[in-house]
C-alpha cells in the first residue's frame, strides 16, 4: 500500500508537531507509517522549513501544487478560512489526491486537524495510491 499525505500547517510550525500529527492520524485509521510514498501541500510552503526536514528526515518526496490546482479538486472538507489566507478552500485534502492522481474514494483519513504544543496548527489527510 502507498500512502500519499497531504500537508497543510501554520506558519513556523515545529517538526514535532508535524510527526505528532501524522503519528495520530496514521492510528486513527490503523496504518503504518512505513507505507507513506509521499507528503504533498501548497506552493505557498515550500519554505516551509518542518516540511523539508519531514521530507528529508524520512527521505519521501514533497509535492507542491498551485492554489489554482488545489481549488479545482473537489474535497468533502472544504474550508472558508483556507480559502481567506491560501487562495484555495482546501490543502491538506486537494494535495494529497492530486499526488495520489485518484479522487475522493481512496480518501482513508479526511482534513485531520490539530494543534500542537508549540501552538500552531496543523493538518493531515491521507490517501491511498491506486497501483
Amino acid at each position: 500500500m502507498k500512502l500519499v499525505l497531504g500537508l497543510g500547517c501554520d506558519r513556523g510550525t515545529s517538526l514535532l508537531t508535524l510527526e505528532t500529527i501524522i503519528y495520530k492520524a496514521l492510528e486513527s485509521a490503523n496504518l503504518s507509517a512505513n507505507d507513506i510514498y509521499q507528503y504533498a501541500t501548497i506552493d505557498k510552503k515550500n519554505d516551509e522549513q518542518a516540511l523539508l526536514q519531514l521530507a528529508k528526515k524520512n527521505q519521501h518526496p514533497l509535492v507542491f501544487y498551485s492554489a489554482e490546482q488545489l481549488a479545482k479538486v473537489d474535497v468533502p472538507s472544504p474550508s472558508a478560512i483556507v480559502m481567506k489566507y491560501m487562495g484555495t478552500p482546501s490543502v491538506s485534502e486537494a494535495s494529497a489526491l492530486l499526488a495520489a492522481e485518484t479522487t475522493v474514494e481512496n480518501l482513508i483519513v479526511e482534513k485531520f486537524k490539530m494543534r500542537g504544543d508549540d501552538g500552531k496548527n496543523a493538518t493531515v489527510s491521507i490517501v491511498i495510491k491506486p497501483i
